[in-house]
Order: structure tokens, then sequence, then C-alpha cells
């Protein structure tokens, strides 16, 4: 019987469950025993590094990792084998197609099938890879649950637990100070985080990118909640929410090879509006940060990351080639990278969720 080999990577931003997926892949494959499980350091840089940074990944290498967060073989939101950073003779930085070279490499080290695990950019460089004639399988990752091909991604409840619990301690600071306090959370261009949190937390206030809010109408129910007698106010911001008629606030990042634009800051800029608006009231703000994506696991995530990780091992066995893992409950299914990647995950105004929002009293700035 002929020995083959299916390399895992992990790409993106780190996310909790990439352990619990990584694990249920190798321990899926054990039970065919014809299969070794390898992984790619720091997504695909392990292919194309020199020499390259690949780990066997046995059912002793990864007990008991699905209660850690974070990826045992290491992630990266950097280049890739489409755009590989490259410096040139003046100095600057440039950028060069290995995607040939990767995919060589990846014959000649008897790769007979490639699982990525990662959020949209990482699905799309699945898709270029797939249309260059590899094996591959994708497996959805992101805390910000903006796929819109999968129900759920793993990591997002996790992200919410940490971002209500963050709600629930400001709530006692802002109680005994008589204060104001701006809560920023992750979520990118999608609202899903600081939705979640708020409803679940009981903020007074959530402006998300979805829904561009209007300065004045943060500022009366905020005067609401002091002329009532209550003497505080939570507001819960997505990073990527903005004024009517305003921008998103970010910058543009000088890190060789990343390609996003930096989110953050939208806290502090609300402040300062709120304070032009007219509001008197004392104000902190809270940047969550990366404590969102970090720890471990919370049970749900683990079970999903888990199904999905046996689940892409399964499309491999099966041959389901050029297709990721989605969760459409109540089952685990597969869909095309196409599909997969065609539409951002936003929340739609007119939802159920931001109309329970609106039931229990909670500003969405419009």
């Amino acid at each position: 019987m002929n020995n083959k080999r299916v390399l895992v990577a992990t790409g993106g931003g780190d996310c909790p469950g990439l352990n619990a997926v990584i694990r249920a892949i190798v321990l899926r494959a054990a039970r065919e025993k014809n299969w070794e499980v390898v992984g790619s350091i720091n997504a695909f840089d392990g292919v194309l590094k020199e020499p390259n940074e690949i780990v066997v990944l046995d059912e002793k290498k990864v007990g008991g990792i699905h209660i850690r967060g974070g990826t045992i073989i290491g992630t990266t939101n950097k280049g890739g084998p489409f755009a590989w950073p490259i410096k040139n003779s003046d100095g600057t930085w440039g950028s060069a197609d290995r995607s040939d070279e990767m995919l060589r490499r990846l014959q000649y080290m008897g790769v007979d099938a490639v699982i990525n695990i990662g959020g949209d950019g990482s699905q799309q460089i699945s898709k270029q890879l797939y249309e260059k004639g590899l094996n591959i399988i994708g497996v959805p990752k992101t805390i910000d649950n903006d796929l819109s091909a999968t129900d759920f991604t793993f990591g997002f409840q996790t992200a919410v637990q940490e971002a209500t619990m963050a709600v629930d301690k400001l709530v006692t600071t802002a109680a005994s100070h008589n204060r104001v306090l701006v809560l920023e959370v992750m979520g990118r261009y999608a609202g899903w985080i600081a939705l979640h949190s708020a409803v679940a937390g009981g903020a007074h206030v959530c402006l998300i990118p979805e829904i561009p809010y209007d300065i004045n109408k943060v500022v009366d129910r905020i005067y609401g909640r002091f002329e009532k007698g209550k003497g505080f106010a939570i507001v819960v911001i997505a990073e990527g929410a903005k004024p009517i008629d305003g921008e998103m606030s970010f910058e543009q990042s000088n890190e060789t090879g990343y390609a996003n634009v930096r989110l953050g800051g939208v806290a502090t800029k609300l402040i300062h509006e709120l304070k032009n608006a007219g509001l008197d009231t004392d104000m902190r703000e809270t940047v969550l940060g990366h404590l969102q994506r970090g720890g471990t696991p919370i049970a749900y995530d683990r079970v999903l990351a888990t199904q999905f990780g046996v689940k892409a091992f399964e499309m491999v066995l099966n041959k389901e080639f050029g297709q990721m893992v989605a969760y459409r409950h109540p089952n685990i299914v597969s869909v095309s990278f196409d599909e997969a990647i065609s539409h951002y995950n936003f929340v739609n105004p007119d939802s159920d969720l931001v109309k329970t929002a609106r039931g229990v009293g909670i500003c969405m700035g419009d």
C-alpha cells in the first residue's frame, strides 16, 4: 500500500480553534493507516523557504492541542506564493510570483493534497492554486465571521465571548465613575463581533460599519441615559465603523508584504466627535485588540473546528478538490472556491439580530 501525504497550512491572522482543526485532520488521517500529515510553517512560507520548514504532524504532536489558542505551525498574513516579498537592488521592496516553484516543490515532497486553513485572502490563494492544478481543500477561518458561504466560522464565538466579558467589566467601572466607556472591537468591514457582544453585554450604543452613524443620535442616546439617573453608558464600536458621510479610521501599513490597511483608532475618534457635538460627560476608550483572537477557544469553536478538520480530510479522500468546507446548519458541507469568496458577509441592517438590538433599546447610531 502506497503511503500518501497531505500538507496542512494555516494563513492569515491567528484564530481560536486552529489547533483543533489541525488535530482533527491528523486524528482522522490516522484512521486510514497509509496517510501522513505534514505542516508548513507560517502558511506556505515553509514550503518556499530554503531550507524548507516542514514538520510531521502525528498523533503525539497534536495531543491536547485543541485547548490551545493560536496555531502550532505558525501563520502569516504577509506575502504568499503569488506575492513573495523580494528586496530590489535599490533597497526598495517588491514581490515575485513563486507559485509555479511552490507546486514543483510540493510535487518533489510527495504531497498528494493540501488543506489550506484561512480566511478570505487565504481562500483566494487556494482558488488560484487550484486553477494551476493543485489538489487543494479550503477550511474557513476568521474571527470576523465575514465569509458568506458558511453560517459561522470557528473563532468567532470565542471572540464574541471575550468582547462580552470586556463589556461586563466595563459596566462596573462606568457605573462607579459615572462615565461613558467606549469599547473598540475587531471585525474589519463587518460588525458581527460588535453586534453580538453589544446584545450579550447589554451595551447602550452599538456602532457597526454597515450602519453609518449620526453623531447627534449617539449623543441623544447617551444623554438619555444620564437624564434617567443611570449615570453611565457603554458604547461598543466596530473598528470599521464610520459616521455618515465620513470614512473609516485606518492607516496604510509599511510592513513588507502586508497588503491590508490597518484599521483602528475609531474609539478615540468617536470620543472626539462626541465632545465636538457637545457631550460634556467623562469619557474613556478601551481597545480590546488582539485579546479577542488569542487564548483558549470555547467549546462551540472546538466542536466546529473539529467538524471542519474531519470534513476537510474526508474531502481529500473523496478527491473533492477546489472546494471549501462550510457550515450550513445543521450540516457540514462543501462549497466551491468561487462561491466561498464571491460575497463578503456583511451584517444586514434589516436582520433579526439588528431588530433585536433596537428592540432592547440599543442605539445603532441612525
